[in-house]
């Protein structure tokens, strides 16, 4: 396969937006810290770093070309999409827009690659249906 259509296809896209928005909530994070005599929640925080991790698991299965990275991606889509509600609650904050921004991104193509998957029983050949 010619290199154009790798760097084109949605797989590399949904990797590049997984990576981006790993850096992203990274800056946030960070960015968190270093604000003084601003208590942002625990749980903001955490959601940052849980979102970061996640969406490097997704980037590294899809890199991978794992059969996992379907339910990898619907948690990643899940988990940014709470991880872009948070950061819009600080809407006069460019840092939190902008790191809002990418998760919403990543997680539609996150969405895209999840495919929603559902794995059913084994076939009588050993084989699981997926709808």
């Amino acid at each position: 396969m010619p290199i154009n259509q790798i760097q084109d296809s949605d797989i590399t896209k949904a990797i590049n937006n997984c990576l981006n928005c790993a850096r992203s909530c990274t800056e946030t994070f960070h960015y968190c810290l270093e604000q003084k005599g601003t208590a942002f929640s625990g749980k903001h925080l955490s959601l940052l770093q849980i979102c970061v991790e996640s969406c490097q698991l997704s980037a590294r299965l899809l890199i991978a070309g794992s059969e996992f990275h379907h339910q990898a991606c619907e948690l990643s889509f899940e988990i940014c999409e709470a991880c872009a509600t948070e950061c819009e609650r600080y809407e006069e904050d460019e840092v939190f827009k902008r790191c809002a921004a990418t998760c919403r991104r990543c997680a539609e193509y996150c969405r895209a690659m999840s495919g929603m998957t559902v794995k059913l029983p084994l076939t009588e050949k050993g084989q699981s249906i997926r709808m």
